[in-house]
């Protein structure tokens, strides 16, 4: 297949990437030209302005492609600027739990608990309005005006992995080693997480079906910022340090929740347990951060 991909040259775009090479597919990304990537020659690369309409229209008027992976479209404007200027069989966009209005989180959330055919549409630029909004215009465009196109999006929860450049799981490791408090305000709530690797895994099989529509996508299984800490406490050999004059945890603020997958499973894909990666995750850490300073750098490299 013919695909190309935004938001390829970071965290799970590069895995993705690398998936659709191994499987013989013909991958061009698409990227501003800022960030360096690892592929050579392997790959075609389009430099493109995504809020430029116009700059959309000149690239892609002889292109075509089997499908878009669009891992980086915030909102509406941003899916009507795409599809009304580029041209492929099959759409995939990566959407977020973020959707689900925070004050609805829950256990076994369901893809029918936001319905991007219910939500009144506007057309936003990403600074319109926060996040969660602006990724609920993204599917309302897409299902309520671009209903005739092939598509689906996949609502992720926080995604953890060896190349995470946000570092949020890698700071509970670095304050329990170097004794830094804590401000944590969720330490009992189950949460939902899914493995960067998966999530690639998973946008890949959806951009070879035809499934349409949302699709949550999760490891099997929770788990709390107390057991986590617990794991790195067995680990490393050290105490959290928790108080409220610490400083401010990066999941702070989420409430407890986990992600129903039967619609995806049911579909034919079958997701890990978390449990089965999570220690290892939190001990490749742990090693990086007794042995390397921090830098920015070590844990944005796969």
């Amino acid at each position: 297949m013919n695909i190309l991909i935004f938001g390829g040259t970071r965290f799970f775009g590069i895995y993705l990437v690398e998936k659709l090479l191994k499987n013989g597919h013909e991958v061009t990304i698409a990227t501003r030209g800022l960030t360096k990537d690892q592929f050579g020659d392997r790959v075609k690369r389009l430099i493109v302005d995504r809020c430029d309409e116009k700059s959309l229209s000149a690239i892609f008027i002889d292109k075509e492609y089997d499908c878009i992976i669009d891992n980086i479209c915030y909102t509406s404007n941003d899916v009507k600027r795409l599809l009304e200027t580029a041209k492929c069989k099959r759409y995939i966009l990566t959407s977020t739990m973020s959707v689900y209005p925070v004050s609805d989180f829950k256990m076994n959330m369901k893809e029918e608990d936001f319905d991007p055919l219910s939500h009144p549409l506007k057309w936003y630029e990403r600074q319109d309005a926060p996040y969660d909004e602006i990724k609920r215009q993204a599917e309302a465009a897409l299902f309520q005006i671009y209903s005739d196109f092939n598509a689906a999006a996949v609502r992720f929860p926080y995604v953890i992995g060896r190349g995470d450049y946000t570092k949020r799981l890698y700071f509970y490791v670095e304050h329990v080693l170097k004794q830094i408090p804590m401000d944590i305000d969720n330490l009992k709530e189950e949460m939902s997480f899914i493995q960067a690797e998966e999530a690639a895994e998973f946008l890949m099989w959806m951009a070879m079906g035809e499934e349409k529509g949302c699709f949550n996508a999760a490891n099997e299984g929770t788990t709390t910022i107390e057991e986590i800490l617990s794991l790195i406490e067995k680990k490393s050999g050290k105490k959290a340090v928790i108080s409220k004059d610490g400083e401010r945890a990066p999941y702070n603020g989420t409430p407890e929740y986990s992600i129903n997958t039967k619609k995806a499973q049911t579909a034919g894909f079958q997701f890990s347990k978390l449990q089965d990666f999570l220690p290892d995750l939190l001990n490749f850490y742990i090693e990086k951060c007794l042995h390397f300073s921090d830098d920015g750098d070590i844990l944005t490299k796969n």
